[in-house]
């Protein structure tokens, strides 16, 4: 089965989206100082970022969007939100935390020596 996802490439929208919530949530920012706090601005601003290039992604591709992938993107809107507010470090920790990445980057580096 061909994978409809070209996985560097998502990584590289994601990290496109954390800049343009970060650029666009502070123009945003200097209008609704007052109105509205950071944190749901930069929630507000990558959902509706990450939905709008999910469905141009789905688009281009020409791939039906089903009721699961929209729920992916949502998510994924929130961990673009997440590395916009705190960091991508931050992010990527909170992901690893569950296994210790370190570790996984230590055994694949002695492989890769070893052959």
């Amino acid at each position: 089965m061909e994978s409809v996802l070209n996985w560097s490439a998502v990584i590289s929208i994601i990290g496109v989206l954390v800049v343009l919530t970060n650029i666009i949530g502070q123009v945003v920012k200097k209008a609704v100082w007052d109105k509205l706090p950071t944190n749901i601005l930069a929630v507000i601003v990558s959902m509706a970022l990450t939905l709008v290039t999910f469905f141009a992604y789905c688009q281009i591709k020409a791939i039906a969007v089903v009721w699961y992938m929209v729920v992916a993107a949502v998510v994924l809107g929130f961990m673009v939100s997440y590395a916009a507010m705190f960091g991508y470090d931050k992010l990527m920790e909170a992901i690893g935390k569950g296994s210790d990445l370190s570790k996984i980057d230590y055994e694949l580096g002695q492989k890769v020596k070893n052959k």
